[in-house]
């Protein structure tokens, strides 16, 4: 009866861990190129009563065994690396890219993390970064006295400008895209930055459009991919079973008490 109490635990922890990886979910739906994750769940060992196979003393096989399991874990958690919604936001330095890969972004240690957000800024001297200040790489510095309108991104990732006084428009950067054998091994680093690691591979760099890796769309933005009405089915879900392995504690719990009633 004991191993009814904390078998049914598991599964109260489980979809615990499940409910909190769909508000994570739920919280970002309006987070610029967010990937949703996925849990995939587990069982855990189990405690063989009889192995299938077993001869019994008339010289008989049983056709199955006798086993009973201990509950359930979590074994990932998978992020979903679906395309979101492009939106236009008319800003000529916010950049989505349509298809596969990331942008690349230097961290203030100087380390590289990578990147669906494509909502970039000028800093104090005309370069490029993130939301947050770091670099966009390779850097590009929009020379001064250019307006914001004067500058042009192209799906292959060339990036031109119209001087002051001129009429014709003068390449100053190239965008880099980076892909990955699996993106899911990235790691998530916060502030919607990816790490890389062993798991994903190393990193693939590119010209947009080329060998696989996705193009530019200048003034859009990539959407969270966070499906709404998914989410809300998943939650109802979870606290429905959440419900229902709380009753089978419930239930083990009553059978107990009468069980230890049988003394009296």
């Amino acid at each position: 009866m004991i191993r009814c109490l904390t078998t049914a635990a598991t599964g109260m922890q489980a979809q615990q861990f499940y409910m909190e990886n769909i508000s994570n979910n739920l919280s970002n739906l309006q987070t610029t190129g967010f990937k949703r994750t996925k849990v995939e769940f587990q069982d855990l060992m189990y405690q063989a009563v009889r192995e299938p196979g077993v001869r019994n003393f008339e010289g008989g096989m049983a056709p199955s065994g006798i086993e009973v399991g201990l509950g359930v874990k979590p074994s990932s958690t998978q992020r979903i690396f679906e395309q979101g919604a492009p939106q236009r936001t008319e800003n000529p330095y916010d950049v989505a890219i349509e298809g596969d890969g990331m942008f690349q972004i230097m961290l203030p240690d100087g380390s590289v993390a990578y990147t669906r957000d494509g909502t970039f800024k000028l800093s104090s001297d005309g370069t490029m970064v993130t939301s947050s200040g770091f670099f966009l790489l390779p850097q590009i510095t929009i020379p001064e006295g250019v307006a914001a309108n004067d500058v042009t991104i192209t799906p292959d990732g060339r990036i031109s400008v119209v001087m002051p006084g001129e009429t014709l428009s003068t390449d100053i950067g190239q965008f880099e895209i980076v892909r990955f054998v699996n993106p899911s091994g990235l790691r998530s680093l916060g502030g919607n930055l990816f790490g890389a690691t062993d798991a994903s591979g190393a990193p693939i760099v590119s010209s947009p459009g080329e060998d696989g890796a996705g193009s530019l769309m200048q003034r859009y933005v990539e959407a969270s991919n966070v499906n709404l009405v998914d989410e809300m089915v998943n939650m109802i879900s979870a606290q429905r079973a959440y419900e229902i392995v709380s009753k089978a504690i419930q239930a083990g719990e009553e059978m107990l008490q009468i069980a230890n009633n049988l003394k009296r």
